[in-house]
């Protein structure tokens, strides 16, 4: 099975017919072969988690609730979900994003920084903290992924998996979501990165991504686009609430 079709059916089948995926990520490069995309996307069950909606200037990215009223737990729900910093532009579910930053602004690498950190700490679930990250300080680009999740042997214990794969080819990107589907506790998301397809423009993406999504949990949808010097030239949102 060839790259596209692959994409094309993870798309089906781990997002479209998927009632709970969770957060996810996906970054990778444009049809045209130059330009680059990162997609994220939030969903929630419970009130707390579907009180947010994103917002951005520049290009950061975050989350504000939408009425400051009904927040129960602000520490795993509103966070920078994009930054950019020395070339390179980065993605997580979490706080992480900013620990991320911070790190690479004093000199640490990928693995290094996010080393700093733990799986979230919402029991029974333990959801993961998913990063990812485009460094344009090499010629072409380079992308990586991290996840961090409870050890299935003791969940105060965190796994850490860091993927370094190689450039993707025009129209597909690598993806991470928090789970692997519904359930009580949610299953931790397990396995390589997802192949999942960037077909046509950014509103373009947007739009297939919002719509494979469960129309019942999700919250928020963001996609952003970068050129081949790593300068975001647009940022697309869709929220659930408060656009």
């Amino acid at each position: 099975m060839n790259a596209t079709k692959q994409a094309e059916n993870t798309l089906q089948q781990h997002l479209r017919d998927n009632a709970y995926p969770g957060r996810g990520l996906v970054i990778g490069r444009m049809e045209n072969g130059s330009d680059w995309l990162i997609v994220y996307f939030i969903m929630g069950r419970s009130t707390n988690s579907r009180n947010r909606r994103f917002v951005f200037e520049g290009d950061r990215l975050w989350t504000e609730p939408v009425d400051p009223a009904l927040v129960e737990d602000p520490s795993l729900i509103i966070y920078d979900a994009m930054l950019s910093t020395g070339g390179c532009q980065l993605v997580s579910n979490g706080d992480q994003t900013r620990t991320l930053y911070e790190g690479l602004r004093a000199g640490m690498r990928f693995g290094e920084a996010l080393a700093q950190r733990e799986r979230e700490p919402d029991a029974p679930n333990f959801t993961p903290r998913i990063t990812g990250m485009i460094d344009f300080n090499t010629a072409e680009g380079a992308v990586r992924l991290s996840m961090l999740k409870a050890n299935p042997c003791d969940s105060a214990l965190t796994d850490r998996y860091v993927f370094s794969p190689a450039l993707p080819p025009p129209g597909i990107g690598y993806g991470l979501t928090t789970y692997m589907g519904d359930g009580n506790p949610l299953p931790s998301f397990s396995g390589d990165p997802l192949l999942l397809p960037l077909k046509g423009d950014g509103p373009q993406v947007l739009a297939t991504y919002w719509d494979a999504l469960d129309a019942d949990n999700r919250v928020s949808l963001a996609v952003k686009q970068i050129d081949d010097t790593g300068t975001c030239t647009g940022i697309w949102i869709k929220n659930r609430h408060g656009d």
